[in-house]
């Protein structure tokens, strides 16, 4: 049975910092233990990053709560379970490239600025939001602070990321005048339309309206800007190569495709290997061979630079692969409305 304390009732301690209200005492209740050794030490190293103090550290976490289905989630992720085609047809479908059209040109002129600005096409910043929230319609319900601190916590395996994380959010939501409290988002803790881990949302952040304030669920100028300015400050070449299809010579063997997405190929240290591709590009050029499997079995595909770029938004080939494919129907589909009429 839950106790329930006559002062709980009668008194509810306001966040001044953040604008957080408290929460119910009954959840209360069900919090995090803040005496666990983890939590304080984590206390102590927020305490000493100003402008935030012990008192609004300790008042924001008594108000989360542990979700164990954030961690059964983390440890199954779609694109470490499908195979790509089968992941290529959950971002591929009519309804996401149409609606990603129709958004596009409802925003051509701000995309067209940002990508003047950035050299950042605009279907790529189109596909990034299309994969991320389907183009900011669906951000996350889960909130924030109880995701970061449940992984923080309550998941070893990444708890230094996660921790990292948590004090971000923290410090951001200081800065955005975000409630730390309220403010929701994905299960990993990415928020907005970009879904901007809070770590991103701080370093690529832009005020492109220069109201002083980074909004990245509702002003497009400042998203669009944002996610461009994470791909620029990637590495983004404007105009560089992105992503080739890739073929293996009869009867050589099956290459080894590694698990990290690093540039440690070239294309001549491909062809070695009996991977070939239709690009003229040097041979000298750096490379990535990727798996893209197929339902008839084994297929290849090769990343570029800007291939690589696109994996820091999420360091997963198959989501990268995805972002790519979809840009091209997006840029398909544009085209086409923009066609004069025979």
């Amino acid at each position: 049975m839950i106790r329930v304390h006559l002062q709980a009732l009668l008194t509810c301690t306001t966040l001044l910092w953040a604008g957080a209200l408290c929460a119910a005492p009954a959840r209360a209740s069900h919090g995090f233990d803040l005496s666990r050794p983890e939590i304080r030490s984590f206390i102590d190293t927020a305490a000493h990053q100003p402008p935030l103090t012990r008192a609004q550290v300790v008042r924001i976490l008594r108000h989360a709560h542990p979700q164990p289905g954030v961690i059964e989630k983390i440890t199954r992720p779609a694109e470490t379970v499908l195979p790509w085609w089968q992941y290529r047809a959950n971002f591929l479908t009519g309804q996401r490239i149409g609606d990603g059209a129709r958004f596009w040109l409802a925003h051509r002129e701000i995309l067209d600025g940002v990508a003047r600005d950035t050299g950042v096409p605009p279907e790529y910043i189109v596909a990034i939001l299309g994969c991320e929230t389907s183009y900011g319609r669906i951000t996350g319900k889960d909130r924030v602070l109880d995701s970061l601190a449940t992984l923080a916590f309550d998941y070893p395996p990444r708890g230094d990321f996660f921790r990292g994380e948590l004090l971000q959010f923290l410090l951001l939501s200081g800065e955005a005048h975000l409630n730390a409290v309220k403010v929701k988002g994905s299960y990993t803790g990415a928020m907005g339309a970009p879904q901007f881990m809070p770590s991103s949302y701080r370093r690529y952040g832009v005020d492109a309206d220069q109201d002083r304030h980074i909004d990245l669920w509702t002003n497009w100028r400042d998203i669009f800007a944002s996610v461009a300015n994470l791909l620029v400050q990637n590495g983004w070449r404007s105009g560089g190569p992105v992503l080739a299809e890739a073929q293996l010579a009869a009867g050589a063997p099956p290459p080894a495709v590694p698990r990290m997405l690093d540039l440690n190929e070239t294309l001549d240290g491909l062809r070695a290997i009996g991977i070939s591709t239709d690009s003229d590009l040097p041979g000298g050029t750096p490379a990535v061979l990727i798996a893209a499997e197929q339902p008839s079995g084994p297929a290849y595909r090769v990343g570029f630079s800007n291939f690589y770029v696109i994996s820091r938004y999420n360091r997963s080939a198959r989501y990268a692969m995805a972002v790519v494919d979809l840009a091209h129907a997006l840029a398909q589909a544009v085209g086409r409305e923009a066609a004069p009429a025979p």
